[in-house]
């Protein structure tokens, strides 16, 4: 494997492992390239694929000037295979492996286990763009269509760079994990995608918000536990796929803000209470209430991605080196968790307890824990923008027990302040906390189609502070006229 930068982009699919040294392989993935560009077709964004838009494309993996900008129609945008660079000397971080050379193939006593944390990483990159297909349509600028299609295409790499690992080191069986990538559907009913928070819908520009900002930043968490594994072509993956997760979470994590920011401006220039919800309304911006709801339901949603809270597969896929914690490197303890334990929460005879929990059984908790604490620095800037308009209202992060369907919480109604409720109470105050049908009638109201013109944004959402790569605001980031 190539061990530089530099991508290969005359090959009909780009990248930098020397892939045209591997014929069989190559050929293998030729033979999947067609079958990707008609999932791309029919699954992807819809009624765009003709226009063009200004993307950026990796032409390197090197960490600075990694990417080029220009026009793109998207069926023609070059995915391709990218890994970080090979780090000569890596060791295996963790476990009981710990410092010993990493591994460039898939120990047989692992495989099983790679193999399926691979699947599910790559389930979730084509489910994203099935979930937010039609949103296109209802942009509320030239701005915010083209990071929604940048992000899009982002993901579609994404799938390609997991391919790419289950063709090469798992064989019969890889190949058939990548063909059936495509034949799931986040949402169908008969083939769903994998996890919970992929086949949830994205009708609206908050959930897409929402999205962005809390499940793709789960993204930035399992990728970072992966990028430490002892398997090296995995961890050069995700490593290289983190520097293009970051504009994900920026997308989500500015557009809340610049909703939260366009809503108070309204609210301050009419002297509106936060609780007079239908008069914020009448101004045509998202109510605060309906912000807070939004983020209480990804929150829940999320937090089920990590799995149980106390897990035996994660305890034994770190023990074997495969999968580590976030920054592991970072973390001063021995890396092998002998006699470590981590307090986790679980609820006992009626209560909230935290119980210290053996450190290798509790890595998803922990990992769970690390996502959290930056949600809430996240939030913490929201409601900086809320107290400067003198409105009396803030942002919080629902129990960790809320809404919660896998895990120790998995059969328990709470409330988002952490009251444990009856299946009755429950279905009588969900609307408290998640929206209600009438919530999500007035979102959807907001979501008129249109062709966005440059410079110009939907009432109820500011536009940013600056544009892309040095462009003016007004820039035409979709040519859709």
């Amino acid at each position: 494997m190539s061990n530089t930068g530099a991508i290969d982009y005359d090959s009909k699919i780009p990248n930098n492992v020397q892939l045209s040294a591997d014929r069989a392989l190559q050929r293998a993935l030729e033979k999947w390239l067609p079958q990707y560009l008609e999932w791309w077709q029919t699954m992807g964004p819809h009624g765009f694929q003709d226009l063009e838009v200004y993307l950026r494309t990796a032409i390197s993996v090197d960490p600075e000037g990694w990417a080029k900008f220009g026009y793109v129609k998207m069926p023609e945008y070059r995915w391709g295979i990218l890994l970080a660079p090979q780090e000569e000397g890596r060791t295996i971080p963790f476990g009981k492996f710990k410092g010993l050379p990493v591994w460039q193939e898939v120990p047989g006593e692992f495989r099983a286990t790679l193999r399926r944390l691979i699947v599910i990483q790559a389930d979730t990159e084509p489910a994203s763009v099935e979930q937010q297909r039609f949103l296109g349509r209802t942009a509320p600028s030239l701005y915010d269509m083209r990071n929604l299609f940048q992000v899009n295409v982002e993901e579609g790499r994404h799938l390609w760079a997991m391919v790419y690992l289950l063709h090469k080191y798992f064989g019969r069986d890889g190949r058939e994990e990548a063909d059936a990538l495509l034949k799931r559907h986040s949402g169908d009913p008969d083939s769903p995608r994998i996890l919970g928070a992929f086949n949830e819908e994205t009708p609206d520009w908050l959930s897409f918000f929402m999205f962005t900002c809390f499940t793709d930043r789960d993204g930035k968490y399992q990728l970072e536990a992966l990028s430490q594994s002892g398997f090296d072509p995995l961890s050069r993956t995700c490593r290289f796929m983190l520097t293009e997760e970051g504009h994900h979470m920026f997308v989500g994590r500015t557009g809340i803000e610049r909703i939260v920011r366009r809503t108070c401006e309204v609210m301050q220039a009419h002297k509106l209470d936060a609780n007079d919800i239908e008069a914020v309304r009448t101004h045509g911006v998202i109510d605060l209430q309906n912000i807070q709801k939004k983020i209480n339901f990804h929150i829940g949603v999320t937090e089920d991605l990590y799995g149980a809270e106390v897990s035996t597969n994660s305890a034994n896929a770190y023990h074997a080196g495969v999968k580590g914690r976030f920054r592991e490197t970072a973390i001063d303890d021995d890396h092998q968790l002998h006699n470590a334990t981590y307090p986790v929460l679980k609820y006992r005879d009626g209560a909230f307890v935290t119980v210290a929990e053996p450190a290798l059984n509790a890595l998803n908790a922990r990992l769970c824990d690390d996502y959290l604490n930056d949600c809430r620095q996240i939030l913490a800037t929201w409601n900086k923008i809320i107290k400067a308009a003198g409105i009396n209202y803030e942002l919080t992060l629902p129990h960790r027990a809320f809404l919660r369907r896998i895990g120790e919480f998995a059969n328990l109604h709470v409330s988002t302040q952490g009251e444990v409720l009856s299946h009755e109470q429950w279905q009588a105050r969900q609307d408290d906390w998640l929206p209600s049908d009438a919530d999500l009638k007035y979102l959807l109201s907001l979501m008129v189609e249109s062709k966005p013109e440059p410079g110009r944004f939907a009432n109820w959402i500011s536009p940013p502070r600056a544009g892309i790569n040095g462009q003016p605001i007004e820039f035409e980031y979709v040519k859709i006229h």
